[in-house]
């Protein structure tokens, strides 16, 4: 009984949160007016890689270096705009969100596994190459991501910043109740985007382990930025991915004390300075 409960109260959650999020994604036509109040315009782009329809948003000349971010789970680009929008950046960047699969218009409702998303997501990166650097920043699910990017065409990449980044298959949550919505009729009693959020993390916790034995192609800088109070991803991400890059001199680490797992947004300034930065890694 006690666990039907916790159950229920669980899927009640998930429902108010849908509802107020509306499924996380912004109609291009709307993002766009946003925009264009700031005098900026945005393309949004569509293309297919192995015939899944993938979506983002690119803003600023293409003679500049890009930062290219990837967002969490669930979420999609929308999560960057105030990035998109600082012209502070864009004097000296490219900026490129995307909504990754299974979210936001990149074929939305389907989970794809870790391999499977940084394969379809060096798609869109290859489509982009402007012959400039490049710099990947991924956030939660993302850091795993750009961390397999980056190891599956370290050529490719100027730099890699994890924010909040869920590296550790060793300090990832048993959470083994997520397994009962994975390849199981219940999971249809989640809305589309927790539905494809709960599978991904399930899928990760042992995608994690194909990543363990690979971090020795990474001699590019690489930064972690987390806060140390973060109740969702552990903060033993960072001194794991310390451990694994010990052989890379090019490695730094801002822990913000007290700080969450929102840090994207509630420490746009610690986060923006260290974006600045890059102008030097290129």
């Amino acid at each position: 009984m006690i666990k039907i409960r916790y159950l229920s109260l669980f899927l009640c959650v998930i429902f108010v949160v849908s509802a107020s999020c509306r499924y996380l994604r912004i109609p291009d036509k709307k993002a766009r007016s946003e925009f264009s109040r700031q005098d900026l315009f945005p393309h949004f782009m569509y293309m297919s890689v192995d015939h899944v329809n993938l979506h983002y948003v690119k803003v600023g000349s293409d003679t500049l270096p890009t930062l290219f971010f990837i967002h969490g789970s669930p979420g999609s680009w929308k999560g960057y705009r105030r990035y998109l929008m600082d012209t502070d950046l864009l004097k000296h960047f490219r900026i490129i969100a995307i909504d990754r699969p299974g979210f936001g218009y990149s074929n939305a409702g389907h989970a794809y596994h870790l391999s499977d998303q940084a394969r379809l997501i060096y798609g869109i990166v290859q489509k982009e190459y402007n012959g400039k650097p490049l710099h990947l920043i991924g956030h939660s699910l993302g850091g795993p991501i750009v961390v397999k990017l980056a190891q599956d065409h370290p050529e490719a990449y100027a730099s890699v910043t994890s924010l909040a980044g869920s590296i550790s298959p060793y300090d990832e949550p048993k959470e083994k109740w997520r397994a009962i919505f994975v390849h199981n009729p219940l999971q249809y009693l989640l809305p589309g985007p927790f539905r494809v959020c709960n599978t991904e993390i399930w899928y990760f916790k042992k995608d994690l382990f194909e990543m363990d034995t690979c971090y020795y192609k990474m001699t590019m800088p690489v930064t972690f930025i987390h806060g140390d109070q973060d109740n969702l991803v552990t903060v033993k991400n960072v001194a794991y991915g310390t451990q694994k890059l010990s052989f890379n001199q090019h490695v730094t680490v801002i822990l913000i004390p007290g700080a969450n797992h929102h840090i994207p947004w509630e420490h746009y300034d610690i986060i923006k300075k260290h974006l600045l930065t890059l102008t030097t890694k290129q």
